[in-house]
């Protein structure tokens, strides 16, 4: 479960204890909606939409703050699961997700969505005062579960604090001429920026500007789709062919209702979900990296690349020791309950697994997975000092 900012959870707070609930209904059940206004007992505002697109880009664009969504299964743009990943891409609001579907859906489907943690799926047709007790149930549940969220933020240990504090000013006062040095270099070497800065995921899921000694070339982040063949922690992924019927859609007896168009072909909604499931990693690295300069090369074997990460230890944005902080693309795969603990612990510039196993491409994703979660159990002030001279 990912933890909200005080501001959202205070907020959400504040609707469900009013009674005032925002809904968004996706689809084409026009009856459906006009059925959200008038819930016995739940004062609704509600937003409807046609488009899955149209909406995604209203609520990315803050034009619309919503508590609940419900979405057909079978949407017209982006479908059910697709829009949901979407969403929980854009903020941390723990928004109850509701699916509606008017016909069997098939096994992988179901499974997908109770593996990404959304809400329930509702059979239509449903009548008013079903879909007033269901809907009631999840606002008590989920109002309960920011309470405990907004009252139990990680707290930071004082001795860690200070220290991170400490000696990131006299590091940095220190490393002044090299910082200098490093990018009077870098401005030589390639066009472009000193820094580079990206966004990270922290502590308790908190989004941060990540930065580091600029070591590649401009562009570069765009460059990822084209070399995820050669990532070091990739899985092996399942090939399918154009319209090619899945087994799930054959054992209902029918061909594969839900098509959808990527990359120029036709594929049933099934094996997609299959073969994302089978090819997604949670981690990129890649060898020999076509994207880094030659100085960039040598920032990163010496790890200079990371000095400028000073600023977000003295910021509070990380620490000394902790958990590498996860880009976005990264995160969003770590967020079941088996994987997530790991952003119990601080995010740092060095941490356990880095020590361990840092560079040897023989590191697995699972191994990577447990070593950060053992640190999220068992860390504590001695145990970072510990690991700061083992780096």
């Amino acid at each position: 479960m990912k933890t909200l900012t005080n501001l959202q959870a205070n907020q959400q707070i504040t609707n469900f204890h009013k009674g005032v609930v925002n809904v968004l209904y996706i689809g084409e059940i026009k009856e459906l909606a006009l059925k959200l206004k008038c819930l016995d007992g739940i004062d609704t505002n509600v937003f409807y939409y046609e488009s899955s697109i149209l909406a995604y880009q209203d609520i990315k664009n803050g034009k619309i703050l919503i508590d609940v969504i419900i979405c057909d299964s079978s949407m017209i743009g982006i479908n059910a699961i697709e829009f949901y990943q979407l969403t929980k891409k854009l903020s941390h609001l723990n928004f109850i997700y509701l699916i509606v579907t008017k016909h069997e859906l098939s096994k992988l489907y179901i499974e997908r969505a109770r593996n990404l943690k959304i809400d329930d799926i509702i059979e239509y047709p449903i009548t008013l005062s079903q879909l007033a007790i269901k809907l009631k149930q999840l606002l008590d549940k989920k109002s309960k579960e920011v309470i405990v969220l907004s009252t139990n933020q990680i707290k930071p240990n004082f001795f860690k604090r200070s220290f991170d504090v400490f000696f990131a000013s006299i590091a940095l006062i220190m490393l002044s001429p090299l910082f200098l040095l490093v990018a009077i270099l870098i401005k030589i070497d390639s066009k472009g920026p000193v820094f580079f800065s990206s966004k990270r995921v922290g502590t308790g899921y908190q989004i941060f500007d990540f930065l580091k000694f600029r070591s590649m070339k401009t562009g570069a982040e765009n460059m990822i789709d084209l070399m995820k063949d050669q990532n070091q922690y990739k899985t092996v992924s399942i090939s399918k062919k154009e319209n090619e019927i899945c087994v799930e859609c054959e054992k209902l007896g029918h061909a594969c209702s839900s098509i959808l168009f990527v990359d120029g072909k036709n594929i049933c909604e099934n094996l997609y979900y299959e073969n994302k499931l089978n090819s997604n990693s949670s981690f990129m690295k890649f060898k020999n990296d076509p994207r880094v300069t030659k100085l960039g090369a040598f920032l990163r074997k010496s790890s200079i690349d990371e000095l400028p990460q000073l600023f977000n230890i003295l910021k509070g944005d990380m620490s000394f020791v902790g958990n590498r902080p996860l880009p976005l693309y990264e995160a969003e795969q770590l967020t079941s309950d088996e994987w997530s603990e790991r952003f119990n612990a601080p995010a740092g510039l060095t941490g356990l697994w880095q020590v361990s196993k840092r560079g040897k491409a023989d590191m697995s994703e699972e191994e990577r997975k447990q070593l950060d979660n053992i640190y999220a159990r068992t860390h504590n002030f001695i145990g970072d000092i510990v690991l700061i001279f083992k780096t």
